[in-house]
């Protein structure tokens, strides 16, 4: 199968806008050498690169399934930023962040996506709910949807709790076989009545070369801290099998969303 291999451009931080106290992880809006603004991810933040390397498979696995993701950009930060805020706490934020982070594209003007406002068709709904049952992301409920609305089009956003085994890797391998029964909260869970369609169309779109492909973006200044691996190419196939596994299992994750919708309608 042909696909477009995808690609990361970078640009360097230029002005610190203002932060997102929203987040968890303290994200700021930010402007960069490219005149663009981005919602800037660090990797000084509590969760530090693991954060980022869940952000960047995430979302490009979404692109690549189709769905409206922003682009996605690496960061590079400057010391100088650190040393002229006046709030301690995003200075040390800073100061920890120097060196490669990675950003997403601010979309200016959107608005944060309601369920209670905006009914999503029941094919766009059954599409992001496979996505985060492959990527076991546990931050896409009614509480925090991340998701908004732009110029009238569901965009995703932060995929930052996507991946969360890798926090200890503790039985990897056993967790890519496993359902994901936090499906149960998800905030398109009513709408997604066509999973079984599309378990037959979207792993067609992740052929095991793209998943290596979007996996060897990840910086290997990024990898192995905190992991069991010896070299980063272990760290790297770790990730690979991971995703690929849940791809040919699709099935077990899909029966269990099945049957939390069925509980719940």
């Amino acid at each position: 199968m042909s696909y477009n291999k995808p690609e990361l451009r970078s640009v360097n931080v230029t002005r610190y806008v203002t932060t997102l106290r929203e987040g968890g992880s303290m994200p700021a809006i930010a402007e960069a050498d490219d005149l663009f603004l981005y919602v800037l991810k660090f990797r000084g933040a509590g969760q530090g690169k693991k954060a980022l390397i869940a952000e960047l498979i995430g979302g490009e696995i979404a692109r690549a399934l189709g769905l409206k993701m922003p682009e996605i950009v690496f960061a590079n930060l400057d010391s100088a930023f650190g040393r002229t805020e006046p709030d301690e706490e995003i200075q040390d934020l800073l100061k920890a962040s120097v060196g490669l982070n990675l950003a997403v594209h601010y979309l200016s003007g959107s608005i944060t996506f309601d369920p209670t406002v905006t009914k999503v068709d029941s094919l766009l709904a059954s599409k992001i709910l496979w996505l985060d049952c492959l990527l076991m992301n546990v931050d896409r409920t009614c509480r925090n949807t991340n998701m908004l609305l732009w110029y009238k089009e569901l965009w995703l956003i932060d995929h930052g709790a996507s991946l969360y085994f890798h926090h200890s890797w503790q039985n990897w391998e056993e967790k890519a076989l496993s359902p994901f029964f936090n499906s149960k909260d998800h905030v398109l869970l009513p709408q997604a009545s066509e999973l079984e369609a599309v378990n037959k169309e979207l792993p067609k779109l992740l052929p095991e070369a793209l998943v290596r492909d979007i996996v060897n973006l990840v910086p290997e200044e990024w990898l192995l801290e905190d992991a069991p691996f010896t070299t980063v190419a272990e760290h790297r196939e770790a990730y690979y099998k991971f995703i690929t596994t849940r791809i040919a299992n699709s099935e077990t994750f899909v029966k269990a969303a099945q049957d939390a919708r069925a509980a719940l309608i």
